[in-house]
């Protein structure tokens, strides 16, 4: 169960369909633990702004801006502007987790002897996976900025980004890695 999420999108209208706008505010977030797509329904007043983390369940007996999760939804749900915004709030989730993260690109084991799971990381070819495992097996990267120093990568955690975009938009692949179908 997803615990916060990044707001990617506020409709104050609601959606547009058929028939106009649907007249219910309404949300388009990602959840950070999950990362679900999620059309969340804010509670009356609730001002909400893209990129802001919102709690979905009440914390410490302070009620959260939303007011329930209507349902999840699927990336061509999105708006324009949700999926501008998606990027950035997956770069602010993967470096607030970047424990987890750190572990996949620490533990990722091959598939086969041709394939390895660090290849579906957008940039990572075969000589550059191999270059990551050599480094592992010398000492576990415990940061971003430390893959960045020993691999001579730049943003190291855009690679991550950039395969949970993937998952997210349906990409037809075996593996998933981060993202539940």
């Amino acid at each position: 169960m997803e615990r916060y999420a990044y707001i990617l999108d506020y409709l104050p209208s609601g959606r547009q369909t058929d028939r106009g706008f649907h007249k219910e505010p309404l949300a388009l977030a990602i959840g950070e633990d999950e990362l679900k797509l999620l059309e969340l329904i804010p509670r009356p007043g609730a001002s909400l702004t893209p990129g802001s983390r919102v709690a979905l369940v009440p914390i410490e007996g302070i009620s959260p801006p939303i007011d329930h999760v209507r349902r999840r939804v699927g990336y061509e749900e999105l708006t324009v502007s949700a999926r501008t915004e998606l990027p950035t709030a997956l770069e602010s989730i993967v470096r607030t987790n970047s424990a987890r993260y750190l572990k996949f690109i620490n533990e990722a084991p091959a598939v086969s002897r041709r394939f390895h799971l660090l290849e579906l990381l957008p940039g990572i070819g075969k000589k550059t996976m191999q270059q990551m495992v050599d480094e592992r097996r010398r000492a576990p990267f415990a940061s971003f900025a430390e893959i960045e120093n020993r691999m001579h990568l730049k943003n190291p955690e855009r690679l991550i980004v950039g395969r949970i975009e993937q998952e997210l938009s349906g990409v037809n692949d075996k593996y998933r890695l981060f993202v539940a179908p």
